[in-house]
């Protein structure tokens, strides 16, 4: 009973001051814990291992949360913006991150994105706007690299370098570690729509998500299966 009580004391101070690491990171032992979140709590032990980088086009690139190691060889590849899909964090991952692409000279631009809803109209507006403004070659992530950048990456070919509906939607697919079956599945669900209303009735996409689309209809008409979420939710615990 003792050793139990002592291993909970020691997990809530350790738990403690990684938090305390968010905020500041000043000393040692403050980059040492955010470290330890970064690599453990956060799963940068497996970004580590496979970055789910892949280029979609000579200007944009897709990946998982880069470490500053990632975000200094996108840097010496030539990469001149990174689009954080996550957005700004209470998050040890995040200020190194932002670390290394001042360090770098990289632009680190936050654009947060959803996985379980519906995309907003403001939303897909200020994506389009994004991808006009940002300086290229760039890279979008988000946790994994299979959601959240699967589905901008589908937006980014479509809607900017006028890539077929189609095949820019291959960018959400379980080779990417993409689940149609589950709650994210949701975005798979988006374009679906779109495709089925423009084969009957043929409409620039704009024009659909300005007087079509229906946010919160689409979300309550989607299913996702259950199977599929405890894999996404609880086994592989994404965001």
């Amino acid at each position: 009973m003792a050793k139990k009580w002592l291993l909970r004391r020691y997990a809530a101070g350790l738990s403690d001051g990684i938090k305390r690491s968010r905020a500041t990171m000043a000393t040692p032992w403050q980059r040492a814990l955010g470290h330890l979140e970064s690599v453990f709590i956060d799963h940068a032990c497996f970004r580590l291992i496979y970055a789910n980088l892949h280029r979609l086009s000579p200007r944009m690139y897709r990946s998982s949360q880069p470490s500053p190691v990632h975000v200094r060889r996108a840097a010496a590849a030539g990469i001149r913006t990174i689009v954080n899909l996550r957005g700004h964090r209470d998050c040890a991952s995040y200020i190194l991150e932002g670390e290394a692409c001042a360090a770098a000279g990289v632009v680190l631009e936050n654009f947060p994105v959803n996985s379980r809803d519906m995309p907003k109209k403001e939303t897909l507006h200020a994506a389009r706007a994004l991808f006009e403004r940002i300086e290229y070659p760039a890279l979008m992530h988000c946790k994994s690299g299979a959601d959240r950048a699967g589905f901008m990456a589908a937006l980014y070919l479509f809607i900017h370098e006028g890539v077929p509906l189609e095949t820019a939607t291959r960018q959400l697919h379980w080779k990417y570690g993409h689940f149609k079956q589950a709650k994210t599945g949701i975005l798979d669900y988006f374009f679906e729509l779109y495709a089925a209303y423009n084969a009957r009735h043929p409409i620039d996409f704009w024009d659909w998500v300005d007087r079509v689309y229906d946010p919160v209809q689409a979300k309550a008409d989607f299913r996702s299966r259950q199977w599929a979420d405890t894999v996404v939710d609880r086994l592989l615990a994404r965001e």
